[in-house]
Parts: structure tokens; sequence; C-alpha cells
């Protein structure tokens, strides 16, 4: 099934990059609370989010309180939800915290479409 019935937060993810897969399987073992609704937007072409598909497969998504995340910010609102890795996701609410992953992460955007290359 493309989503989960459940969850405070929702997730949209490219079920179609093997990266995303391998994320979403650990993050859904991780969310013993099915605090988190996962859409595979590969899949789902009506997955509910006001963003464009082509902006949801681009970069990673997250509506958390109503309001859609991306990012970095979509990381920490998912990390917010599990919590073993809820510090985290407290930590990246720091401005500056949360600007230096978001550098991190689309840094790791320049690189993704070689790691995927290579995972299939």
């Amino acid at each position: 099934m493309a989503s989960e019935a459940r969850g405070n937060v929702t997730i949209w993810f490219d079920g179609g990059c093997p990266l995303c897969r391998r994320e979403i399987a650990l993050m859904r073992r991780l969310d013993q609370r099915g605090a988190l609704r996962f859409i595979d937007v590969a899949q789902d072409e009506a997955a509910g989010c006001p963003i464009d598909r082509a902006d949801l497969l681009a970069r990673f998504h997250a509506q958390e309180n109503g309001r859609v995340l991306s990012g970095a910010a979509a990381f920490a609102a998912m990390w917010r939800s599990i919590p073993l890795l809820r510090p985290l996701g407290l930590l990246a609410r720091n401005r500056a915290v949360l600007a230096s992953l978001e550098r991190t992460y689309r840094a790791f955007l320049r690189v993704r479409p070689l790691l995927q290359r290579a995972m299939r």
C-alpha cells in the first residue's frame, strides 16, 4: 500500500529511488508508534500534496501540523516523530543547525544521481 492510514506527520517520498526506499524502510521500522504517514509519489498520482509532483520527486517533503516542509526541515519533522531521532529533530529547530543541515542536504542532492545509479 502506498500510504499508511494513521500518522501525525505525512512524508512524501520517491519510491522509484533505491536510496529513498531504503531510508523509508528504516524510518518505518523506527516508527513504532505509527506517527508517520508515508506516501510514495512514484506510485500515487493523487498524493494529496499541494506541491507539484516533479518537485516532490526532486526534494524530500513532509507535512507537520498542516505546514508543508522541504529538504532538511522535512527530515527534521520526520526525526521529531521518532523517539530515537527526536533529539536531532529538536536540535534542527535552531536556525543555524537547520541551515547547516540544509547545506548538507543540497550537497547530497548533487551526488544523489550518482548514488542512485550505483544502487540500481
